[in-house]
């Protein structure tokens, strides 16, 4: 007995370039909130270390305390992700920097950026401490991402012929780092600056 055949459904209607726009609206508007937020809560963390509260965040960043639990349900979730935006914005500007910089300029800008980044890690520091087991994780993570993003640096630099062939890239972070850990002093960040131009002009070639 031969089936009978199956119904058809009627033709989807295209969606309109205006049906469109309100579908992506929502996601651009969580977006902007998400990053508002991050922004928010790195400068109450900077302010107030582990005393920041998550209302003062959400208040910071102009929204509701429900839409902060809505992108970071926890205290926990919301430093972390705090920790991560800084450490991907970094890696973000190594291969901004590799398109629009000559090689050495372009590695000696981000070590620059790694001293605001060390800032950042520093204020922050009690804040990770917080986090327990998942801490060691998020450091781990972001020594790995780091050395992935200046070594392409140090190689585009070397492949160019502009620095020495024995640099060692995790070499040049130890130097620049060492300073505000080692000598914490309140002018940490000026040092650091002054040895990132130490450092380019020891590295690059006669």
């Amino acid at each position: 007995m031969a089936r009978s055949p199956a119904p058809q459904t009627p033709a989807q209607k295209p969606r309109s370039k205006s049906d469109a726009a309100t579908a992506r609206k929502p996601r651009a508007d969580a977006e902007r909130n998400r990053q508002r937020l991050l922004e928010a809560a790195k400068l109450s963390f900077a302010k107030s270390g582990a005393a920041a509260s998550l209302e003062e965040v959400a208040r910071t960043a102009g929204v509701g305390i429900g839409t902060l639990y809505r992108h970071f349900p926890t205290r926990e979730v919301l430093v972390e992700q705090v920790y991560r935006d800084a450490q991907e914005r970094l890696c973000a500007d190594a291969e901004r920097l590799a398109k629009t910089h000559p090689p050495v300029e372009a590695l000696r800008q981000w070590l620059l950026l790694f001293v605001d980044y060390i800032a950042t890690k520093k204020l922050m520091a009690d804040l990770v401490a917080t986090l327990g087991a998942a801490a060691a994780a998020l450091q781990a993570s972001t020594k790995s991402r780091l050395e992935t993003a200046i070594g392409g640096l140090v190689d585009r630099a070397k492949a160019s012929g502009d620095i020495k062939a024995d640099v060692v890239p995790i070499d040049l972070l130890f130097a620049i780092g060492g300073l505000a850990y080692v000598n914490p002093a309140s002018d940490w960040e000026s040092r650091a600056r002054r040895m990132v131009d130490i450092l380019i002009a020891g590295v690059k070639r006669p």
